[in-house]
């Protein structure tokens, strides 16, 4: 395939498309080049994945390895001081997103009964329960307020400390120091003090759980001996992280899109019916988990290109999912659309395991948020939102809303 974009040097990010669509520059290489080369800031001649057929492809393809610990970490946007790498780090206990077979299969299995669609099914009438009360608290509030504060964030914050039986009154310490591990552009001791805070503290929580266990996920895990104090750290570190933050940016980010889409978000509210598939077309059409990273541990043919061993991978889900190869007018918000094959949870062995979770919080927030608050709006100008380009998990920092009246 003749290349007609250069190869890029680092991963581009600026979102000068608008806030919805990929970066002008991934749309481009995508369409010339879906398999492309990519200089990294270390140095590192690896690869970036944008096309739909070819993210699918490496995502289900064990030869490209999650782990960290094979070879050198190679990030694609600079890191303020971040050292330049010179040996793998070291794999952290438990965190199994970031490991193979085996070792991935063992620990996920502890937890694949925990998070079934007939238990989550079970969960929805307490998650809807969760989801009215923060809709009182807001409806209390005098507008314009923040709704990432005042709703996207405590209503998974609430759900997540349920089902793993964290504290909900120890939010915030899990909250900031969550915040400032995913952010990308802080320095290496910053991100060092946060992952360090919030290891400490689910440390002390395991340890109470294995003591003491309760009707929960960690003291569900905490049960098996034959997992450590560390693997049960790393894996309450993963649930609580991705438990709160990615759904939490989706309700947030979600309420912006339909907001600037404002015949798309008059049919939702006419017609509840199309709720569950305007989430799969949200999920889709924003990809909040923009990018994964994998390992090359041979020599492997993708989209006519040979990545070579010790390659390091980034695979685009955004890309992929506006990918018009896939989907037809891909950064148009169509809630009617047949989103099928949508790649916002991953895909493989590795897609994710709170899915069914996170849809369940989504079609009860923005039916809750939509039938509540028939009158929302923005309450600044659309370019005034802040967007979390500088973050791990896209969406906004804040969303300011108001309302003229609320709904019973």
């Amino acid at each position: 395939m003749s290349r007609t974009v250069p190869v890029p040097h680092g991963l581009p990010m600026e979102r000068d498309a608008g806030p919805f669509d990929p970066p002008r520059e991934i749309t481009r290489l995508r369409a010339a080049h879906p398999v492309s080369p990519m200089i990294f800031p270390d140095g590192h001649e690896g690869w970036l994945v944008t096309g739909y057929d070819a993210v699918r492809q490496v995502m289900a393809d064990t030869r490209f390895s999650s782990r960290q610990d094979l070879g050198i970490l190679h990030l694609p946007y600079e890191t303020p001081g971040m050292p330049v790498m010179t040996e793998p780090s070291p794999q952290p206990p438990g965190v199994f997103i970031s490991m193979d077979p085996p070792d991935h299969t063992r620990l996920r299995r502890r937890l694949t009964g925990a998070f079934t669609v007939k238990r989550m099914k079970m969960l929805e009438e307490h998650i809807i329960d969760i989801v009215e009360r923060q809709l009182d608290e807001l409806a209390r509030l005098t507008p314009p307020v923040d709704l990432v504060k005042e709703f996207a964030l405590p209503v998974p914050s609430l759900v997540i400390c349920e089902l793993l039986g964290v504290p909900y009154a120890d939010r915030e310490t899990f909250q900031v120091n969550s915040a400032r591990f995913l952010v990308r552009d802080v320095t290496l001791d910053e991100k060092m003090a946060a992952w360090v805070a919030l290891n400490t503290y689910l440390s002390e929580l395991v340890t109470r759980k294995r003591a003491d266990p309760g009707e929960d996920i960690l003291s569900d895990l905490a049960r098996h001996d034959d997992l450590s104090v560390e693997e049960l750290v790393g894996c309450a570190f993963l649930l609580l992280l991705a438990g709160h933050e990615t759904t939490a940016n989706m309700l947030a980010l979600g309420t912006f899109a339909l907001l600037e889409h404002p015949e798309q978000l008059a049919e939702l509210r006419a017609g509840a019916d199309l709720l569950p598939n305007a989430v799969e077309e949200l999920l889709r059409y924003l990809s909040v988990v923009d990018t994964l990273y994998r390992y090359a541990t041979e020599d492997i043919e993708v989209g006519g290109e040979t990545i070579g061993k010790g390659s390091t991978v980034v695979v685009s889900l955004l890309a992929a999912n506006h990918d018009p190869r896939r989907f037809d007018n891909p950064d148009t918000l169509d809630i009617h659309r047949n989103v099928r094959g949508q790649q916002a949870f991953g895909h493989g062995i590795h897609q994710c395991l709170g899915q069914q979770l996170a849809r369940i919080e989504m079609r009860a927030g923005f039916a809750g948020l939509l039938r509540r608050f028939p009158t929302l709006q923005l309450a600044v100008p659309a370019g005034a939102v802040r967007l979390r380009t500088d973050m791990n998990i896209y969406g906004v920092h804040e969303l300011p809303v108001t309302w003229t009246e609320t709904a019973p």
